[in-house]
C-alpha cells in the first residue's frame, strides 16, 4: 500500500489537499480566494510598475507605486503612508466589499426565487375576460385551438390553463402545437384543480369563462365533479352575483346529474361517452358525417348560430328557411330558451323567437323579398328510405362498444347482423355482445382473435359487411402506443381493399391525434379521434352559451340527428334544380337540409367535403351518387317514413300576398 501511494502522481495529491481543504469552511474557501488573488494581482501590479517608464526611481517608491495599483485592483483603497493607516485602507476596503456582496447576493437571491416562483407557475394571475382551462388530456390543444379561432379579431385574448404539470412543459407543448397566434397569450399555472387555493391563482371569478377538461384516469368522472364542487366553492353560491360560464364534461352518463347540480345554473356538462358512440355509428352507417361534423363545430367555416329576425315574426318556418340566401334555418329558439329543432313548417314565429341557423358568421340573417324558387318537376315523389338489414363488424372493445350495441339494437332493421371481434373477453361489468336480450332485429356473434395478427380477419367474409367500426382500449401504456392495435387492423382491411378492388366502409376510433395523418384509411373510411367532438362542443359553447341546449337537443336527446341521406330521395336523379328545391323537399319530410356531399369518383377520398350552407338559387345537376346533409326530427317522422306526404308541396300553396306561387318565377 505505501508502495502504491508514493507513485501517485504530485497533481492527484495537490487536487486532492486542495479539495480537502476547500471542503472544510467558508472561512477557508475565502482565504484561499484572496490567496489567489494575491499571487496574480501583486505581480501583475510589480511587473506593471517596473515596465512604467514615470515610475519612481527608488524602491521604496515602487513599492508604493505596487500597493496602490494592487489596492485599486482589489477595491482595498489606496491610502499610503503609516503601516497603520494601510491596515486601516484594507479594512474598510473589505468591509465596503463585504456589504456590496451582500446586497448583490440578496438581490440575486430574491431574483432567483421570484424566478423560480415564477417557472412553478404559482403566481397569480390579473386579468379579465380571460378563458380559463382546467386540466390537461389530449382535448386540450383542440379546445385551446378553438377558443383563439373564435375569438373576435384585432381583440386581445388571454388563455389560462391550470394543471398538476410543469408550466414550462404546459407553454411548450402549446406553443408547439399551436404555434404562435397574435394578440393572444398563453398563461400556465401549476396545481391541482380540485384545490380552492389553486383555483385562485387563475382569478375564476373574472373569467369570461371556465372549461374543466375530462380526465381519462378511473376516477376521472369523480375528479370532474371535485373541481366542479372546488370551483363553486371559490366563486360561491350566490345565483345573482356575476359568474363566469362553466363548460365541463365527464364520460360516464352517471355521473352527468351531480357534475350539473356542481356546476350550477350556469354550467354545462357534456357527456362524452355516449355522443361518441353514437357518432360512431351515425358514422359507420354514412361515410362523410365525421368530416361534416368537424366542419359543422369548429370555427373554420360553417357553424350553428342563434339570430335575431326581426323581419320573421308572424312569417312560419317554412317561408323563412326559402328567404335565407346563405345560412339555412335548422330550428327556433323560444323566449323561455327552449330549443325548438326542424319544427313543423307551417309553425309561425312569434315575439321573442330567435332562429338557429348554419352559417358562415354570425352576422344579422338578412331576408330575401322573394321566396327562394322551387322546380316543381324536380321534385321527388315522398318514399320511405332504404330499411334493408345491415351487416357490421365491430372490431375491439371498450367502454364505448356497449353503447354502440344498445344504439345499433335501437335502430336495426330486421334481420341486422353484428360480429364483434375482441382482443380477449369482454369484462363481465362493460356487458357480454353474444348474450340473448330478446331482439330479433339485431343478432350478435362474437369472436375472440388477436387483432392486431394478419390471420385475425381470416375466416371473415369482408365483402358482406356494409360497413366496419374499429375501436381502441380505454388504457394504454402510454400516448405512442395508444392506437397500435387499431392502426394494424386498419392495415389488414386496406390490404383487403387493395387485393380484391372492393370499397369497405370502415369507421376508426383513436385516441392520439397524431395517428390520424398515418392511419391507413381506405377511400370510404374516416377516422373519430376519441376526445375531438366533446372538445368542439365545449368550444362551441364557451363562444355561444345558447347553443348548449341545442346541442343538448341534437346530441342527446335526439340521439344524433344530423344525417346524410341520398339525394334522390329529395330530387330527381339528373334534373337540374337549385338547392332550395332540396331545402323544401326536406321541410315537407320534417328535415332541415343544411348542405350537400357530390362525391369525386376520381379523387383519393371521395366522401370528403361536404358543402355547408350553399346559395339557395345555387344550380346543379343532381346525381344518383350525391348525398344531402339534414337535420333529422328523430320523433316525429323516422327516416323509414314518408313525412309530408299528406301535405301540399310548397310549390303547389300561394305565396303570401301573392297570387303567383313559390315555383314560378321571379
Amino acid at each position: 500500500m505505501g508502495r502504491a501511494q508514493e507513485r501517485t502522481p504530485l497533481r492527484h495529491r495537490a487536487r486532492y489537499l486542495f479539495d480537502r481543504t476547500l471542503a472544510r469552511s467558508t472561512g477557508t474557501l475565502l482565504g484561499w480566494l484572496a490567496l489567489c488573488c494575491l499571487a496574480v494581482v501583486v505581480p501583475v501590479s510589480t511587473l506593471l510598475v517596473w515596465t512604467d517608464p514615470d515610475a519612481p526611481h527608488s524602491l521604496a517608491g515602487r513599492l508604493t507605486q505596487v500597493w496602490r495599483t494592487s489596492a485599486e485592483t482589489l477595491r482595498l483603497g489606496a491610502v499610503a503612508g503609516t503601516p497603520a493607516r494601510m491596515l486601516l485602507s484594507v479594512l474598510l476596503g473589505l468591509i465596503a466589499l463585504l456589504c456590496v456582496s451582500t446586497v448583490v447576493g440578496v438581490v440575486t437571491t430574491g431574483l432567483g426565487d421570484r424566478l423560480t416562483e415564477l417557472r412553478r407557475g404559482r403566481s397569480q394571475v390579473l386579468e379579465r375576460d380571460h378563458d380559463v382551462v382546467l386540466g390537461w388530456t389530449d382535448q386540450i390543444f383542440t379546445v385551446v385551438s378553438e377558443l383563439i379561432a373564435g375569438r373576435s379579431r384585432g381583440a386581445r385574448h388571454v388563455i389560462t390553463v391550470l394543471a398538476d404539470r410543469d408550466p414550462a412543459q404546459m407553454d411548450s407543448a402549446l406553443t408547439a402545437a399551436l404555434g404562435v397566434t397574435d394578440g393572444v397569450r398563453l398563461v400556465c399555472r401549476t396545481g391541482a384543480p380540485t384545490d380552492p387555493d389553486a383555483l385562485a391563482l387563475v382569478t375564476p371569478g373574472a373569467a369570461r369563462a371556465v372549461v374543466v377538461l375530462p380526465a381519462d384516469d378511473l376516477d376521472g368522472d369523480l375528479t370532474v365533479v371535485r373541481t366542479l364542487l372546488a370551483l363553486r366553492t371559490l366563486l360561491g353560491a350566490d345565483d345573482a352575483r356575476p359568474a363566469p360560464r362553466v363548460v365541463a364534461a365527464v364520460h360516464d352518463g352517471r355521473y352527468v346529474p351531480a357534475a350539473r347540480l356542481a356546476a350550477g345554473p350556469r354550467g354545462t356538462v357534456l357527456e362524452t361517452d355516449r355522443t361518441a358512440a353514437r357518432l360512431l355509428v351515425q358514422a359507420a352507417r354514412r361515410p362523410g358525417i365525421p368530416r361534416a361534423l368537424r366542419d359543422l363545430l369548429d370555427f373554420s367555416g360553417a357553424e350553428f348560430h342563434v339570430t335575431e329576425v326581426p323581419d320573421a315574426v308572424g312569417l312560419s318556418f317554412e317561408e323563412v328557411a326559402l328567404r335565407l340566401e346563405t345560412s339555412c334555418a335548422v330550428g327556433l329558439l323560444r323566449p323561455d330558451g327552449r330549443p325548438l329543432l326542424t319544427p313543423a313548417p307551417h309553425t309561425v314565429l312569434g315575439p321573442g323567437d330567435r332562429l338557429v341557423t348554419v352559417a358562415h358568421d354570425d352576422r344579422p340573417v338578412p331576408l330575401t323579398e322573394r321566396w327562394a324558387r322551387i322546380d316543381t318537376s324536380a321534385l321527388a315523389p315522398p318514399a320511405p328510405l332504404s330499411d334493408r338489414p345491415t351487416r357490421l363488424l365491430l372490431l375491439g372493445w371498450n367502454r364505448r362498444a356497449p353503447m354502440i350495441v344498445d344504439a345499433l339494437r335501437a335502430s336495426a332493421r330486421p334481420g341486422s347482423v353484428l360480429d364483434v371481434v375482441t382482443a380477449s373477453p369482454v369484462p363481465a361489468h362493460l356487458g357480454d355482445p353474444s348474450s340473448p336480450d330478446g331482439s330479433a332485429a339485431l343478432t350478435l356473434t362474437h369472436r375472440t382473435r388477436d387483432l392486431s395478427a394478419p390471420e385475425a380477419l381470416d375466416g371473415l367474409d369482408l365483402a358482406a359487411y356494409d360497413s366496419v367500426v374499429a375501436l381502441g382500449p380505454d388504457r394504454e401504456s402510454g400516448p405512442e402506443r395508444a392506437d397500435e392495435r387499431t392502426l394494424l387492423a386498419l392495415l389488414t382491411l386496406r390490404s383487403w381493399e387493395e387485393r380484391t378492388g372492393r370499397t369497405l366502409p370502415v369507421v376508426a376510433e383513436l385516441r392520439d391525434h397524431r395517428s390520424r395523418t398515418v392511419a391507413p384509411l381506405g377511400p370510404a373510411s374516416d377516422v373519430v379521434v376519441h376526445g375531438q367532438l366533446t372538445a368542439l362542443l365545449m368550444a362551441q359553447v364557451v363562444q355561444n352559451p345558447e347553443l348548449a341546449d341545442v346541442f343538448e337537443e341534437i346530441f342527446a336527446t335526439r340521439g344524433g340527428a344530423l344525417a346524410l341521406h341520398p339525394a334522390a330521395h329529395y330530387v330527381r336523379p339528373g334534373h337540374e334544380a337549385a338547392f332550395a328545391t332540396v331545402v323544401a323537399a326536406a321541410l315537407e319530410r320534417d328535415e332541415c337540409a343544411i348542405g350537400y356531399l357530390a362525391p369525386d369518383p376520381h379523387a383519393t377520398r371521395p366522401y370528403d367535403g361536404v358543402l355547408l350552407c350553399p346559395r339557395k338559387s345555387e344550380r346543379r345537376v343532381w346525381s344518383g351518387a350525391d348525398q344531402v346533409l339534414v337535420l333529422t326530427t328523430g320523433q316525429r317522422a323516422g327516416p323509414g317514413t314518408a313525412a309530408g306526404a299528406s301535405r301540399a308541396l310548397p310549390a303547389q300553396r300561394p305565396e303570401r300576398g301573392s297570387p303567383t306561387r313559390r315555383g314560378g318565377p321571379a
